[in-house]
């Protein structure tokens, strides 16, 4: 599987230019023929503009539309990043993820939602976690804040996924804290991390972290970004995953009858 992530540079609060700038790198990656897109989280906003319920995309109609467009006529799998979605009344902040063909064949609402920017006041949070396929390879998604959560990853990882995407919007103030909560996920899980971040500012003016990358199961980065707009793609080794997890079987070895 070849992944290809959209460190995209977004436009606080233009949507219509966030989603040229899309369809403009979408264009560009396709030039490496990558099996899977990645955006990174609230790419159509920004993160994110107030209030959020008027900015916000209407069962995320617009944000649907675009990407089952781009999966259908370029042939390749999106996880779609995530965009304010308001349905029932509420506003959520959703991922979907797109086939080959254009079909949604998965959605997830975030879960843990960071109150110290007041997202958990202004969004609703998540009640499920989600499993996918993508050509046939098991994955899971997680979206920013939700890295800082290990229970909720290693639940996806006994799921036995291959590979998690998680799309953020990370501020380059907590740089370090991207870096070794992605790397140290990958590691104690021994799957794939697809980390995409944002390029830009978010709604105060702080700078996104960018540093996008694509971690292996041994938790080193196949490729990562700078802080600037990029496309990073890289081919993951299917095989590699097996052979870890048969040197350094930590599944086997846990006892959760102590935790």
């Amino acid at each position: 599987m070849k992944i290809s992530i959209l460190q995209m540079p977004v436009a606080f609060a233009r949507p219509d230019d966030n989603i040229k700038t899309l369809r403009r790198m979408v264009a560009e990656a396709m030039r490496a023929e990558p099996d899977v897109l990645v955006l990174p989280e609230l790419w159509r906003l920004g993160f994110y503009p107030q209030p959020i319920a008027v900015h916000a995309d209407l069962d995320g109609q617009q944000s649907r539309t675009v990407l089952a467009e781009l999966a259908r006529t370029n042939g390749v799998n999106i996880v779609g990043g995530t965009v304010a979605n308001r349905r029932e009344g509420k506003v959520y902040n959703t991922c979907y993820i797109f086939d080959r063909t254009g079909a949604e064949v998965a959605s997830y609402d975030k879960a843990h939602l960071f109150s110290p920017s007041g997202e958990s006041k202004d969004f609703a949070a998540g009640r499920e976690m989600v499993t996918f396929r993508l050509d046939g390879v098991l994955c899971g998604v997680a979206i920013c804040y939700d890295v800082r959560f290990p229970e909720f990853i290693r639940k996806l990882a006994l799921e036995d996924i291959a590979v998690l995407f998680l799309p953020a919007a990370w501020p380059a103030s907590r740089l370090s804290h991207w870096q070794i909560l992605t790397r140290a996920r990958t590691i104690e899980n021994q799957f794939y991390v697809i980390a995409a971040n944002e390029a830009g500012t978010d709604e105060q003016g702080n700078h996104l972290a960018g540093h996008s990358a694509i971690l292996d199961p041994w938790g080193e980065a196949i490729v990562e970004a700078g802080e600037s707009e990029a496309i990073l793609t890289a081919r993951l080794r299917p095989g590699l995953r097996h052979h870890i997890r048969e040197t350094i079987n930590v599944f086997a070895d846990r006892r959760p009858e102590l935790y």
